[in-house]
């Protein structure tokens, strides 16, 4: 019980002066998260994004082509475009320049009048801000009107005035910031392919406008494509990529498919402007998973929305309308599902609304209810025609959809198998399941191992009351390349879900599939597989499955990849555990004293080199252990990178190590 007394001065103390008024940006430098997502690596190359969609609105509006982004050799970012340049001149009510009104007070833009912007991604107007906010120095250079405007800034606050230092026949913009590292204190280090996957996604989304990124910071060999082949010049260079698209969503298709057999040779096309901008492009490939993207004024709508549905809606009645008035499915007795039209299906959706109506700031989902209707009449009237018009691949993907209906009837057996085991029915657990005593999920955690031998050792060093064990028996099968019916028959498969106590994922009313994790048994998911290549094989092929089948895993930072160590320096009693080359170098000096005499290097090539003991102090100990959380930053570029890696098509596979070879560490 709190006394009287005690209330009394609590009472007192809390008054007007307690209240605390954050003036200009101090509010996003004292809560950063709420405006940038995080600020860990995530929100770090944000500040880029919301930077770049500045420029993009104004390719939007027709006044920008070119867009120039640099990774300058201090970690600052510079970005340049030649749009019109953000207006310099003495802003009305605030009576300071309209650049400083910018890049200084919130909800500050042009995005609000559709005058100057019909569509923005930049919706609420607090992008540069931020990015002003959350820099230690930002430069803002405008050409505009014949001249040269400069303006720096410090932490959101100007540090000089606009001034003129020079004339120009040029337009444009030009920001210069670098990230604050008392905000960013995880990392101020951007990374060239993070960035490079949403500038190219931004190119095939916008065709026509050239978006360039440079690298300053170091040099890599050169490679040019010469007769459809990647080759070395032997020449250094510092990295860059021009990413410019003359056919947009088309494109986009191409890439996305890299990896993949195409069932029709070209993708089919849907493009209207009568009351809603729409571009779609859509293809079907003799793959099993379904890739759908989709946009709305360039923002990636990661959980789908009023588009997405339409879309679906209107896809569906033109294959069933087509399939029936040309007896195509006379000889199929089953059902037909949304989803079987769906499967080997890849498509991208982009849409611009003028006022589109977001699930909160984070815009994942879109709500405009118009934009069903109108997605949907204008795709079903684009594959009508296509249908007509090429009676042949209509054929062809009509086939797929039944073999899809029928591969679906034999997954739901397999999947109603697995169901009856799951912990939810009472069924027992896998026969090789070592379980943990305790029943919180948040404090539980699931090894998944390969092998028997290693499964072993993992059992003897774990914690027992919060950490299981699971071994999987070599390498599971690779679902990239099998039916679905195939993968539920895997008794691998089977056993993850039973011991992981989830369900399959089913779709829901809006067609989105989704799996039930109210049961899930366990809030890490740790892979722990050799440090060798076949390891890594073995990772890849379990994350390529939660990627296909139990994606919410991965999304709700369930997934995480172990981290045992490479190698084991020792000199007499003393004995260090390394995970990186350098490491090793520098503990070898250090034991021996500048010199490797008497010091033995141990290089671990599986989990069962280990004791018990061993793989508990360096790979299992929560307090000590490296875990790698899995986590989906470009949907887009990881559906890509899954296909080409783990698909049929060779020749993608093989370009990209002959590209990335170099960046191997191969084992002897």
């Amino acid at each position: 019980m709190v006394d009287n007394e005690e209330m009394r001065a609590a009472e007192e103390q809390y008054s007007a002066s307690s209240i605390q008024v954050l003036e200009g940006l101090e509010a996003v430098r004292k809560r950063p998260s709420m405006y940038i997502g995080d600020i860990g690596e995530r929100g770090l190359h944000h500040l880029v994004y919301e930077v770049v969609d500045n420029s993009i609105d104004e390719a939007m509006a027709g006044f920008c082509s070119d867009i120039e982004v640099t990774i300058l050799e201090d970690n600052s970012i510079r970005v340049k475009d030649n749009g019109r340049g953000i207006p310099t001149g003495m802003h009305e009510k605030e009576h300071r320049s309209a650049l400083e009104v910018v890049l200084t007070i919130l909800h500050a833009g042009g995005k609000f009048s559709k005058s100057s912007y019909k569509v923005s991604g930049g919706l609420h107007g607090v992008g540069v801000s931020c990015v002003n906010a959350l820099s230690d120095l930002l430069v803002a250079e405008v050409h505009r009107e014949g001249k040269i405007f400069v303006q720096k800034y410090s932490k959101g606050k100007p540090i000089t005035e606009v001034q003129v230092v020079g004339e120009t026949e040029d337009t444009g913009t030009t920001i210069t910031f670098h990230p604050d590292a008392t905000i960013f204190q995880q990392t101020i280090v951007y990374r060239y392919d993070t960035l490079a996957n949403r500038l190219r996604e931004l190119a095939f989304l916008n065709k026509g406008i050239r978006i360039t990124l440079t690298d300053l910071r170091e040099e890599v060999e050169e490679f040019v494509t010469v007769d459809g082949e990647s080759k070395a010049t032997g020449r250094m260079v510092h990295r860059s990529d021009v990413f410019y698209s003359n056919e947009g969503l088309k494109e986009f298709i191409d890439y996305l498919d890299a990896g993949a057999s195409q069932l029709i040779p070209e993708p089919i096309c849907v493009s209207s402007d009568k009351t809603i901008p729409i571009d779609i492009a859509l293809s079907y490939n003799s793959g099993f998973s379904e890739k759908i993207y989709s946009y709305v004024n360039n923002i990636n709508t990661i959980e789908g929305g009023t588009h997405l549905q339409g879309f679906k809606m209107g896809l569906s009645r033109s294959l069933r309308n087509y399939a029936d008035k040309n007896n195509l499915l006379a000889k199929f007795k089953g059902e037909l599902s949304p989803e079987d039209f769906r499967e080997g299906l890849t498509a991208v959706i982009s849409v611009k609304v003028a006022e589109p109506q977001f699930e909160g700031q984070t815009k994942t989902k879109l709500g405009n209810s118009e934009v069903t209707s109108a997605v949907s009449q204008a795709t079903a009237a684009a594959v009508d025609t296509y249908l007509e018009e090429h009676p042949k691949e209509a054929k062809l993907i009509i086939d797929k959809i039944v073999l899809a209906a029928t591969a679906r009837a034999a997954a739901r057996k397999a999947r109603e198998m697995v169901q009856r085991k799951t912990v939810m029915t009472g069924a027992g657990m896998p026969g090789k399941l070592a379980d943990c005593s305790e029943r919180d999920p948040e404090r539980c955690e699931l090894f998944l191992v390969e092998g028997d031998s290693a499964g072993g050792t993992a059992k003897q060093g774990r914690d027992r009351r919060i950490q299981a064990i699971l071994p999987l028996r070599g390498k599971i099968l690779n679902v990239e390349k099998a039916a679905g019916d195939r993968a539920f028959e895997s008794q691998e498969v089977r056993n993850i879900y039973t011991a992981l106590g989830v369900t399959v994922a089913k779709e829901d009313e809006n067609g989105e599939k989704k799996m039930d994790l109210s049961k899930l048994r366990y809030h890490k998911v740790i892979i722990m597989t050799d440090a060798d290549v076949d390891g890594s094989h073995i990772a890849c092929l379990i994350l390529t499955f939660f990627f296909r089948y139990m994606f919410d895993l991965i999304k709700n930072g369930y997934v995480y990849l172990a981290t045992p160590p490479l190698f084991l320096v020792k000199k007499g009693k003393e004995e260090v555990y390394c995970w990186t080359e350098g490491q090793r170098d520098e503990a070898a000096m250090r034991l021996g004293k500048g010199s490797d005499k008497g010091v033995t290097i141990q290089r671990y090539k599986g989990l069962g080199e280990m004791s018990d003991q061993q793989l508990w102090e360096t790979t299992m100990d929560p307090s000590r252990r490296l875990l790698r959380q899995i986590t989906i930053e470009n949907a887009a570029q990881a559906e890509r990178t899954f296909s080409m890696l783990m698909g049929d098509d060779v020749p993608p596979r093989r370009q990209f190590i002959e590209e990335n070879a170099h960046y191997a560490n191969i084992d002897a």
